[in-house]
C-alpha cells in the first residue's frame, strides 16, 4: 500500500484585532524594558503613577480623533476647543460662583458648541475639515484669551476633587477616561452607527446612495470630537486647578500622532479606539523614558517625530496591501 502522506497541521492565527494590539503591546512592552535597563529609577510606582496621571486627558482627546480619522476627517482645533471650554469652567466657578456640577456642564455645552459649528460648516458646504478646524483653532483659542483676560485663573480646591478623587486606588480621571475608551470600542465595533462610519471612510458616496444622511454622521462626529476635548478641560484643569488658556496647545499634533501609532489609517475606513489608548501609552512611555535617561528636549522631539513618521509610513504599505487583497 503507498505510504500515506500526512496532512499539514492548521497553522492557528491571531485574530486580526488581538494580533494587531499584540503587536502593539509588544512596542509598549519593548519600550518599558529598555527604558528600565537604562534608567534606574524608571521602572517604579512613581514613574507608573506620573504617567497614569499624565495620560487620561490625551487618551479623552485620542477617542474623539479616532472616529474623525475614520470617516476621512481631521479636526486641528481639540487642543484650543480644550482651552475654550477650560475657560469657561475658570469664569463659571470663579467669577459667576456656580456649583461644579452647572460649571461643568456650561464647559461641555462650550465644547459642543465648537463641535457644531465645525460640523454644520464642514457639512453644509462640504468643505475640507483640515481647513475649517485650523479656523476654529484660531478662534477658540484667541476666546480663550479673551474670557481669561489672557491670565491663568486659579480655581482651586473647588475643581482639585474631580483628580483628588480615587476608586481602588484609581484616580476619577483615568476611569473616566478607561470608560470613554471602552464605551467608544463599543460604539465602533458593535453598533450600527460604527459599521457607517468605517464605511464612510472607505466610500462615502456609496454609503449616500444607500440613502444614510452623511451629513449628520460627519456633523455628529465632529460634535462628539469637540465635547470629548471639554471632557478633557474639565480633567486638565482639575490637575493644574486652574484654567490656562494655554492649555492644550500641541495636543491635536499628540492626538493625531497616538491615533495613527494606535492603527488608525489617516485615509480613513479603519480605525481602533483601544489601539489609540496603546498610542497614547506608547507616546507617554517614551517621553517620560526619554527624559528619565537625559535626552535633551530637541532629542526627545526627533525621536518622536520618528516614530510618528515610521506609523505613517507602515500605514501606507499596510493601505496599499488591503487594496491588492481586495
Amino acid at each position: 500500500m503507498p505510504e500515506e502522506i500526512p496532512r499539514p497541521r492548521p497553522v492557528r492565527r491571531l485574530p486580526g484585532w488581538l494580533g494587531e494590539y499584540a503587536g502593539l503591546a509588544a512596542v509598549l512592552g519593548l519600550l518599558i524594558l529598555f527604558f528600565g535597563l537604562r534608567a534606574p529609577h524608571f521602572l517604579t510606582p512613581t514613574t507608573f503613577r506620573t504617567i497614569a496621571n499624565q495620560i487620561p486627558d490625551a487618551v479623552v482627546i485620542a477617542v474623539g480623533m479616532t472616529f474623525v480619522l475614520i470617516i476621512g476627517g481631521i479636526d486641528l482645533s481639540v487642543g484650543s476647543v480644550l482651552a475654550l471650554s477650560g475657560a469657561a469652567l475658570g469664569v463659571a466657578l470663579v467669577q459667576w460662583k456656580v456649583p461644579l456640577p452647572l460649571a461643568v456642564g456650561i464647559c461641555l455645552a462650550t465644547g459642543a458648541l465648537c463641535g457644531v459649528v465645525n460640523g454644520v460648516v464642514i457639512a453644509r458646504w462640504s468643505l475640507p475639515s483640515f481647513i475649517v478646524t485650523l479656523g476654529m483653532l484660531e478662534i477658540a483659542r484667541g476666546g480663550a484669551y479673551l474670557v481669561t483676560d489672557s491670565k491663568t485663573s486659579y480655581i482651586g480646591q473647588s475643581v482639585e476633587v474631580v483628580s483628588n478623587a480615587t476608586l481602588l486606588g484609581i484616580s476619577l480621571p483615568s476611569l473616566l477616561a478607561l470608560l470613554v475608551v471602552a464605551l467608544g470600542q463599543f460604539a465602533l465595533g458593535q453598533s450600527v452607527w460604527g459599521r457607517y462610519l468605517v464605511a464612510m471612510g472607505r466610500n462615502e458616496e456609496a454609503v449616500r446612495m444607500s440613502g444614510i444622511d452623511t451629513r449628520a454622521i460627519r456633523l455628529g462626529v465632529f460634535v462628539l470630537c469637540s465635547l470629548l476635548a471639554a471632557m478633557a478641560a474639565v480633567i486638565n484643569v482639575s490637575k493644574l486647578a486652574a484654567a490656562d488658556p494655554n492649555a492644550g496647545t500641541g495636543f491635536e499634533l499628540q492626538a493625531i500622532a497616538a491615533v495613527v501609532i494606535g492603527g488608525t489609517s489617516l485615509m480613513g475606513g479603519r480605525g481602533s479606539v483601544v489601539g489609540s489608548l496603546f498610542g497614547v501609552l506608547i507616546i507617554a512611555v517614551l517621553g517620560n523614558g526619554l527624559a528619565q535617561i537625559g535626552a535633551q528636549e530637541p532629542v526627545k522631539r526627533v525621536v518622536t517625530g520618528c516614530v510618528i513618521v515610521g506609523a505613517v509610513v507602515l500605514d501606507y504599505y499596510r493601505h496599499r496591501l488591503e487594496k491588492r487583497k481586495g
